[in-house]
């Protein structure tokens, strides 16, 4: 681990305009996110206080900004969900400490992915299991905001509370059974325990039995499938939908995806807070529902939550929650810290960034925040707004913490309508409509791995949806290996392709065009485990005027290694590199034609079937002194598309 107190002040003006800006968009992200949960919103602001300047100061990747994401906050309203009934807790209070337990001891596990170096083991996650689960988050997102979209709530469904009232009896009643048991010495159910069980429900207050029923009408009606198996109750009860909530969520939509029109300097999400909660206040006052009184100054400092792990009796789940929220910690940064590389071509310390977010995370549970990850969105507009080194996650962190300072009070008046239309759009945006769009035309393999880790995550579990998408994706990419080896090709996918050493048939166009020309070999399958060693080769090509990409021994290529060999040419048509490739193969080339990579990218005339036809075109360049043209001609083509491509 580096020093984490070495700070670079070389860039200082953008890192502050960088964190600035990162800061004002993370503020009704990390409000919104916290009320997801039934911690409430100034837990979301608190957990992105703590986890952005923590995990800049010790992380591994100089532009991330950290905070709840989405992914990590529906997990954590999970958790809390979970760690609330399995404890047989009345309120969010009483399982505080199994809560923060949980988050503390995920991001101790966090910390030790990166002290025993799992960072490096992220690029094998395949592309369709991350947009699977990506699109899962993104659709959880959308269904569980329709009720506070709606201005439902179940507390005031006065029928589903009666439907409750029956099993609240019921619960109660065990729960007295279980307390009279525990006092004896055996903790025995006999016939004494329950009279007395029975005379204490016997004198239980009816407000106690409503409180237990709305309890379990809110739970009934939460969650994916509590939501989809109650859509219909909003507009079957009276006074279920509350229009004017309605009509302010969609007021923040429309202004979040409509002020993106008129200029992206100021974030259109602020905007929308801003301006809906200003209606709100003065326009609809009392008719809304809203945040409400909110804890004022610096945010409250919990110790106790130790005693969770030894006196809780869930220390099991506890363990379980922890390892899900770890692992799904790792996997949202590090994807994060895989898109900064890519905007400021540097190269993060994978096993470093774990440890940051590991202690950022421990931080936020010390002072009852929301954990979280890297955020992508964040980070790119740090990185675009000129920030390039951990002093602009800082100040992201310690913009939000003097916004709590002083301003905590104006955030009871925000309506619930208001943070739903933010987090509708969140994900929104969080579905990768790119692979979807390409479901019909990537491998039959990699579009079914895609679907079934989408409808895991949405009606199973996060993680189980995960760990069967990365089975599933290996059993499928064995068997296409096995089958490219039965038909005799070869397969070194491992190979370390650092030493670039000409093929046989190169001839003497190295010695000729060597400082102009660049000939890349591949040489075995382009698959999601060696997506980053391509992209780490293609960033290290040379400034040359064109480049070959041989591809004669690439016998099979993923839906990851497609879109790694898109942003690849991307980035080299961007540096005023042409592109040409040789000899692909049927699939190869097939694949690249679905996604319009070929003619879209790369028209049909880069595109040899074998060396000699590029050595023959090369010449003939070189003889009329048109090579040093050939990256503007290629980016200057007008707009291709192939027989069967949905998208330009």
């Amino acid at each position: 681990m580096t020093n984490p107190f070495s700070f670079d002040f070389s860039n200082l003006r953008g890192d502050f305009f960088g964190g600035l800006t990162a800061g004002i968009v993370a503020l009704p992200l990390a409000l919104a996110f916290g009320a997801q949960t039934a911690l409430g919103p100034m837990a979301g602001l608190y957990g992105a206080i703590a986890i952005a300047i923590l995990a800049a100061l010790f992380g591994g990747t100089p532009t991330q900004v950290s905070g709840p994401t989405a992914p990590m906050t529906v997990v954590s309203s999970a958790v809390i969900a979970s760690s609330i009934t399995e404890s047989g807790a009345e309120t969010v209070a009483e399982a505080l400490p199994i809560i923060l337990a949980t988050f503390f001891l995920a991001g101790l596990i966090e910390m030790i992915f990166g002290i025993i170096k799992l960072g490096k083991y992220i690029k094998y996650i395949p592309y369709p299991v991350v947009s699977g689960f990506m699109s899962g988050i993104g659709v959880i997102i959308i269904i569980t905001q329709l009720f506070p979209a709606l201005g439902y709530s179940a507390a005031n469904d006065t029928a589903l509370v009666e439907s409750r009232r029956a099993p609240a009896e019921e619960l109660l009643l065990n729960r007295y059974i279980e307390e009279e048991a525990a006092v004896l010495d055996d903790g025995a159910v006999n016939a004494e325990v329950v009279a007395r069980a029975s005379e204490r429900f016997a004198a239980i207050d009816e407000a106690e039995i409503d409180a237990e029923a709305t309890r379990l009408a809110r739970r009934a009606a939460g969650g994916t499938l509590g939501t989809l198996g109650n859509l219909s109750r909003p507009f079957t009860t009276p006074g279920g939908v509350n229009w004017p909530n309605l009509l302010l969520t969609l007021l923040t939509i429309g202004i979040i995806y409509g002020f993106k029109r008129v200029t992206t300097k100021v974030p259109s999400s602020l905007v929308g807070l801003v301006i809906v909660t200003i209606v709100a206040a003065f326009l609809l006052p009392g008719q809304v529902p809203v945040i409400g009184a909110v804890e004022q100054g610096l945010p409250p400092v919990y110790l106790d939550f130790f005693g969770a792990f030894f006196g809780s009796g869930m220390l099991v789940r506890i363990v379980e929650f922890a390892f899900t929220l770890a692992a799904l910690g790792a996997i949202d940064s590090l994807l994060t810290s895989v898109v900064a590389d890519n905007i400021t071509k540097t190269r993060h310390d994978p096993n470093q960034e774990l440890i940051g977010q590991g202690l950022g995370n421990m931080g936020a549970a010390f002072i009852g925040g929301l954990p979280g990850a890297g955020a992508t969105m964040r980070t790119v507009i740090n990185a675009q707004s000129g920030g390039k080194t951990k002093i602009s996650g800082m100040i992201a962190g310690i913009f939000l913490l003097l916004v709590l300072l002083g301003l905590s009070g104006i955030v009871a008046y925000i309506p619930n309508g208001v943070l739903a239309g933010i987090l509708i759009t969140v994900g929104v945006g969080i579905i990768d409509y790119k692979g979807l769009r390409h479901l019909r035309d990537v491998p039959r393999g990699d579009a079914a791995v895609m679907i079934i880790v989408l409808l895991l995550t949405v009606f199973v579990g996060l993680l189980e949806a995960v760990a069967a998408g990365m089975v599933l994706a290996a059993v499928l990419f064995m068997k296409k290996t096995a089958d490219t080896v039965e038909e005799g090709a070869r397969s070194n996918s491992l190979e370390e392709f650092s030493r670039e050493k000409p093929w046989a048939d190169d001839g003497d166009l190295v010695e000729r065009l060597g400082d102009r020309v660049f000939i890349k070999h591949l040489d075995g399958p382009l698959f999601f485990g060696f997506v980053s060693t391509f992209q780490t080769m293609m960033q290290q090509l040379p400034s040359v005027e064109v480049v070959i990409i041989r591809m004669r021994e690439v016998p099979y290529i993923d839906q990851s290694g497609l879109y790694a060999m898109e942003d690849a040419v991307l980035e080299l048509q961007e540096r005023g590199i042409a592109v040409a490739f040789t000899g692909m193969n049927e699939q190869v080339r097939d694949m690249m034609e679905r996604i319009n990579l070929i003619p879209g990218l790369v028209p049909p005339e880069y595109n040899f079937a074998t060396f000699g036809e590029a050595r023959s075109w090369l010449s003939e360049r070189l003889a009329e002194g048109s090579l040093e043209r050939q990256s503007e001609v290629q980016r200057n083509a007008p707009p291709a598309v192939g027989d069967g491509v949905d998208e330009a």
